[in-house]
This record gives structure tokens, C-alpha cells and sequence, in this order.
């Protein structure tokens, strides 16, 4: 690993230098955070990677090796896999998702019942299509909304439970009982609909999704600390995850000694279930700012990626039009969604630094990226804190990064 000087690539070195000690001030010394690694580059050069605070309570600190939860950073994953297929012909953005997942075949959107009163429905207007799982209009939700009787049957299955429940296959079919919130296209709902879509990649291309990943994505790109488990060998890496708990306090939520990820899941989650660290998940932000190539791989076009990274909501609208959601990874306001990832539409809207064309995303354990093609920036954040809205640590750190350029 090379950390470039910050001047060569447009940075000012004595603003950059300002993040650490706030990090530190704000969020560490205050114990907000138990740790923070944060990774910044430019045209994929690295020019600041900095740790702080220890793995493990009372271990050693963070360091380059550590492993991460990176909860919903897996879905920018999954969705490159899907649209590797595409680029096979074997499946398409406007194929109805029940053509490859026939359980989901005639899925209504809800009308009355729950809690022990069976279900009525409506039809949907349109078909349950590919691309709307990818940018969450499929009209699934998440158990954790609380707000309809909708996510609340997904509670009472325990649906979105990664161990000692359902399979993937088992997942898919609970939801063909359950309706949907919505005709899908309508809204915009922070969904499983990515869990969804890695059961579709598997079914298309006859490969568990651990095994499509690190064959066809993580092996390519030299990605070789990531995946649904972590190896034996690796398990002294792992940071210990915590939980903000009301009336309690930030309380160990998985010990990185004892992790639930050193365990083979029954439930295998494209929507958040990898662990990486933050040079493994740089690697995958620099090879989507080179559109479709790294080191001299190449898994997708360049116009597959120009097609992921722009909004695909429909009629060009934002989420503060389409969404509902009580929960997502970003402000609504001048925000489309393109195929995996937030997509900043208008930088002023946002009320953020940016440009427009940025494509960002994060995690429930309060990880982030961001990657902006203008100014061939990319961020990876790491730390291990759920939930991910308590604090604005992510628009913080994209305000002083963009504080920092140069040129």
C-alpha cells in the first residue's frame, strides 16, 4: 500500500489533516464511537488512511487489517453481480421478477388484515420488474419500519433472521405470502429487495451467492478479505460490533471473538451480509471510478456502469417525492437512486458539497463510501455502530473531504 502525497492530487495537506482530530474530538474522546478508519483517494490513489481507537474492547487498535461489518455496502455487490448476468443476456432490468422467483407470482399489495386476520389484497398495477429491486420500488419493505402491518408480519416470521430460520429459497417463499406496500414503481421503500435479487443471481446463474462473489467479483479484484464469513484464520481481525440501546447506552452488540460471522449463515443476505475491510472495499469504489476495470480486469462495460450510476427513479423524480420510508442511508432532497446506490442529482437540494452524478451508500453498523466520477473522489468509512442515523457523521466527513480539495 502507497499513500500518495496529497498536493500531487489536489488536495491541501493542512485541511485534510483537520479530519482526524475532529474525528477524534467528536466522536471518540466524546464515545460516541468506539473506532473510526477512514480511507480517502483521488483517481485511486490513496492519500489519507487513518485509524483510531482499539478492535476489540481493551485489544489492539484498528489498523489496515481490520475486518468490518458492512451491513447494506453489500448492495452495491449484489447489484454489479445482477448486472454482470445482464451483460450475459441471461436476465434483463424489465424482466418481471416472478418470471425467475415463480413464488412471488401474483403478489397483491395490501388492502386490510394482519395480526391474525388473514390478508386482503389488490392487484398491482404493474408487474414486480428486476429493476425494481434494484432501486427499491418492488413495494417490499424492512421488519424495522414499524409502521405498517405489512413489516410487521415480517417480524412475526422473523423473516430477515441470518441465523437458525430460513434459507434464502425458504425467505423468498415467506415473502410470496405476504403483500405488497405498494404497486411496485410507485413508491420508493428502503427494502429486502436486495436480498430478493441475490436469490434471483443464484437461481439465474446456478451458483450459491458466496461462491458467484468470490469466484466472479472478489477473486478478480483482489478483494480477498471479504465475504459472509470470516475464516478461522482471520477471526482475531474482526472488530467488535456494538449496538446504541435506549436507556442503556451503546452495549456489545457481536464480540469480533465470538462473531456471528464466523458462522456460516443460514440466511445468505446480498442486501447486508459481508464483512470486508476498507482496502478490499477502496479496491471496489476505484474500480467502479474506472467504470468496469481494475488492474487490468475487467468484469462489466463501461456503459453498464455509466447505466448503474445514474437515477432510474421513475420519471427522473427524488425520494423526498417518491419516499415514504422511515429509514434510509441518505436525505431525500435532490436524491434519485440508480442500480445499488443513492444517486446526487442536485448538490444545492442535498444542501451537501458534491457533484452531481455522485453515487454513495452505507451501512447499519454506521459504515459509508461515496465515490464521485467528477472529481475521481471515492471515501471508504469505517466503524462498527448501529443504528446509522443516530449521528451526521457522514455528511460531516464529506463536507470537510471536499473542504479539503485543491484544485
Amino acid at each position: 500500500m502507497t499513500i500518495a502525497k496529497p498536493e500531487n492530487q489536489g488536495f491541501d495537506a493542512a485541511r485534510l489533516a483537520r479530519i482526524d482530530p475532529y474525528l477524534k474530538t467528536r466522536y471518540l474522546d466524546s464515545g460516541k464511537l468506539p473506532h473510526a478508519q477512514l480511507l480517502i483517494a483521488r483517481g485511486g490513489e490513496i492519500v489519507h488512511f487513518s485509524h483510531q481507537g482499539a478492535a476489540r474492547e481493551g485489544g489492539a487498535p484498528v489498523d489496515e487489517t481490520t475486518i468490518f461489518r458492512i451491513a447494506s455496502m453489500t448492495k452495491p455487490v449484489t447489484s454489479l453481480a445482477f448486472m454482470m448476468l445482464v451483460e450475459e443476456g441471461l436476465v434483463a432490468l424489465d424482466t418481471p421478477v416472478h418470471h425467475v422467483l415463480p413464488e412471488l407470482k401474483g403478489l397483491g399489495v395490501f388492502k386490510a388484515g394482519g395480526g391474525g386476520v388473514p390478508f386482503q389484497t389488490l392487484p398491482t398495477d404493474e408487474p414486480m420488474r428486476m429493476v425494481d429491486l434494484l432501486r427499491h420500488t418492488s413495494g417490499l419493505t424492512y421488519s424495522f419500519q414499524n409502521r405498517t402491518n405489512v413489516d410487521a408480519a415480517y417480524r412475526e416470521g422473523k423473516i430477515e433472521n441470518w441465523h437458525g430460520n430460513l434459507t434464502l429459497d425458504e425467505f423468498v417463499a415467506a415473502l410470496g405470502g405476504i403483500p405488497l406496500e405498494f404497486s411496485p414503481g410507485a413508491e420508493w421503500n428502503y427494502s429486502v429487495s436486495t436480498d430478493v435479487l441475490g436469490a434471483v443471481v443464484e437461481r439465474v446463474s446456478g451458483m450459491k451467492l458466496g461462491d458467484f462473489f468470490a469466484q466472479r467479483i472478489f477473486v478478480p479484484l483482489g478483494m480477498h478479505d471479504t465475504g459472509f464469513t470470516v475464516p478461522a484464520d482471520k477471526t482475531d481481525r474482526l472488530a467488535d460490533c456494538w449496538a446504541m440501546v435506549q436507556g442503556k447506552g451503546r452495549v456489545m452488540y457481536d464480540r469480533g471473538a465470538e462473531s456471528a460471522w464466523s458462522r456460516e449463515p443460514r440466511l445468505v443476505s446480498g442486501g447486508g451480509g459481508l464483512v470486508s475491510t476498507a482496502l478490499d472495499y477502496h479496491r471496489f469504489c476505484t474500480f467502479f471510478l474506472n467504470r468496469g476495470e481494475l488492474g487490468g480486469v475487467r468484469l462489466v462495460s463501461r456503459k453498464t456502469i455509466e447505466l448503474m450510476t445514474v437515477n432510474h427513479l421513475p420519471g427522473g423524480s427524488d425520494l423526498h417525492a417518491m419516499s415514504k420510508s422511515l429509514f434510509s442511508e441518505t436525505t431525500n432532497a435532490g436524491t434519485g437512486f440508480g442500480l445499488g446506490f443513492a444517486i446526487t442529482m442536485d448538490p444545492a437540494k442535498a444542501m451537501m458539497p458534491g457533484s452531481p452524478g455522485e453515487y454513495y451508500w452505507g451501512g447499519m453498523f454506521s459504515t459509508a463510501f461515496f465515490i464521485d466520477p467528477v472529481e475521481r473522489l471515492s471515501m471508504v468509512f469505517m466503524t462498527q455502530l448501529s443504528p446509522s442515523m443516530l449521528y451526521p457523521i457522514r455528511r460531516e466527513l464529506k463536507t470537510l473531504i471536499y473542504s479539503a480539495l485543491a484544485d
